[in-house]
C-alpha cells in the first residue's frame, strides 16, 4: 500500500494555508496522496465549542471542489456518515481496511492536547506515524524534544518546519469576513481557493447579501 497522509480538521472552511499546507507536507514525507477528513458539525459545535459551522455538505463540497483540480488531494465523508464522531485511531484503521496506509498529518497547535485529549496516541504513532506542522509562532521540534510524552513517541513522530507564509491563515478570519465584519471577495482571494468561492457565497448568515 502507497504512504499517504490523512488530514483530520473541522475545515469550517477549507483555506489556502490548508491546501498549501497538506501540499508541503507531501512533497517533504515523499507521499502520494493527502486524505482530507472532515469532521462532524455537532463535533465543531459541541465538543470544538465553535459558535459556527459551514454545514456538513458545505464542508465536504467544498473540499470535493479543491479536489477536483489537485490530482495529490482526496476527501472521505466517512467521519461524516458516522452516528457519532469517532476516534481519528478508528478512521485511521478504516483506511488501512480500505488500502489506504496513511500517516496522521496535524498542526503544532494540537501537540499539546494529544496526551491528554486524544485517544489512543501511542497506538497511531507506532502503527501510522504521526506527522507535524509548526503553526503560528510554533516550534514544533522543539516542543516534541521537550515534551515527555510527545518524546516517548520517539521515531513515531515527526516534526516539518513550516514556510512563513503559511503558519498564520485561519478559518478563523474568514469566518469572521463572511459573518458581517467588512469583506469583500478580493479580501478573501488569498485566504481561500477560487474554486470554493461561490459555495462560501451560498452559506453566508443573513444579513449579507454578498461578498
Amino acid at each position: 500500500m502507497a504512504k499517504n497522509l490523512a488530514f483530520f480538521g473541522a475545515f469550517n472552511p477549507p483555506t489556502l494555508a490548508h491546501l498549501e499546507l497538506a501540499r508541503y507536507a507531501l512533497e517533504k514525507t515523499g507521499g502520494s496522496q493527502v486524505v482530507f477528513v472532515p469532521s462532524k458539525s455537532v463535533y465543531i459545535h459541541d465538543q470544538q465549542g465553535k459558535d459556527f459551522a459551514f454545514p456538513d455538505e458545505a464542508r465536504l463540497a467544498m473540499l470535493r471542489a479543491s479536489a477536483a483540480v489537485r490530482p495529490w488531494m482526496a476527501v472521505t465523508d466517512w467521519e461524516l456518515r458516522r452516528d457519532r464522531q469517532p476516534p481519528t485511531y478508528e478512521t485511521l484503521c478504516h483506511l488501512r481496511e480500505e488500502g489506504l496506509e496513511a500517516s496522521l498529518l496535524l498542526g503544532s497547535d494540537k501537540l499539546p492536547e494529544l496526551e491528554q485529549g486524544w485517544q489512543h496516541i501511542p497506538e497511531i504513532a507506532r502503527e501510522f506515524g504521526i506527522v507535524c506542522l509548526s503553526r503560528g509562532s510554533d516550534d514544533a521540534a522543539r516542543m516534541l524534544r521537550e515534551d515527555p510524552f510527545l518524546r516517548s513517541l520517539g521515531p513515531g513522530i515527526q516534526a516539518l518546519d513550516t514556510p512563513e507564509g503559511m503558519r498564520y491563515i485561519s478559518s478563523t478570519r474568514v469566518r469572521a469576513l463572511i459573518r458581517g465584519l467588512p469583506g469583500t471577495r478580493a479580501e478573501l482571494a488569498p485566504l481561500v481557493a477560487a474554486e470554493i468561492m461561490d459555495d462560501l457565497e451560498k452559506h453566508i448568515p443573513e444579513g449579507r447579501n454578498s461578498l
